[in-house]
């Protein structure tokens, strides 16, 4: 262990990148999901198998969440800067980075919400409407009950994506382990450093990832047709 990893320990500074960056991962998440998930649904009920097909406004969902997907985050990061600004009143930090986080996940969350939702079986929707259902009941008590377990996998997958997304955002003025790898471990060649923000951000991974899973089997408990009754 180098003399600066041991620094950088008894100075809290690593114990502070963990913190930073399970902050940063959390708070970008959950706002992405308060943004992706009705985006998800609308996509999903717009489509034209949906519950109430909307082409214009589906191709048009689409099209700006493909545009924003398709740009690597690096990138999209850079381009974002000056929203950022606008926004938060900065373009370094937390804050700002926070705000780029949200966008780049946020149509991926997307993505991976309208994807759940399609796993539906049919028949159960199907079913709902035979008993007089009303498509926000069925988006309610059907659609999103029967994909609650693809949700959180969902939720874990986008959790994990956007955590990476935070050492990533080390290069441009972030915060967290990703930003003590690169400002301590590789511009000054100490390999240790970088393999211990390495070494803990599996572990976060591998946390987020067994509490996904152990949430994905409890919740693993579909209620069909029948829930739309009470």
């Amino acid at each position: 262990m180098s003399d600066l990893l041991k620094q950088l320990f008894s100075d809290g500074m690593i114990s502070l990148g963990v913190w930073e960056t399970i902050y940063m991962t959390l708070i970008s998440t959950l706002v992405a999901y308060i943004l992706g998930l009705p985006l998800g649904i609308i996509v999903s009920v717009s489509d034209k198998d949906g519950l109430r097909p909307v082409a214009w406004l589906n191709k048009i969902l689409s099209f700006l969440i493909n545009i924003f997907r398709s740009i690597p985050f690096i990138i999209l990061m850079v381009a974002m800067l000056p929203v950022a600004k606008v926004i938060v009143g900065t373009s370094l930090g937390n804050k700002a980075m926070i705000v780029m986080l949200i966008i780049a996940a946020a149509p991926y969350i997307a993505r991976m919400v309208e994807s759940s939702l399609k796993e539906v079986d049919k028949g159960v929707i199907e079913a709902a409407k035979s008993m007089g259902a009303s498509n926000w009941k069925i988006i309610c008590k059907v659609l999103l009950s029967e994909a609650k377990p693809a949700l959180i996998m969902g939720a874990v997958i986008s959790t994990i994506t956007v955590l990476g997304y935070t050492a990533m955002a080390g290069t441009i003025g972030g915060t967290g382990l990703g930003a003590l790898a690169i400002t301590y471990g590789y511009e000054r060649f100490k390999d240790d450093v970088i393999w211990v923000c390495v070494l803990l951000m599996v572990i976060i991974v591998q946390i987020i990832q067994e509490i996904g899973m152990f949430i994905v089997r409890k919740s693993d408990k579909r209620q069909h047709t029948t829930a739309i009754e009470n």
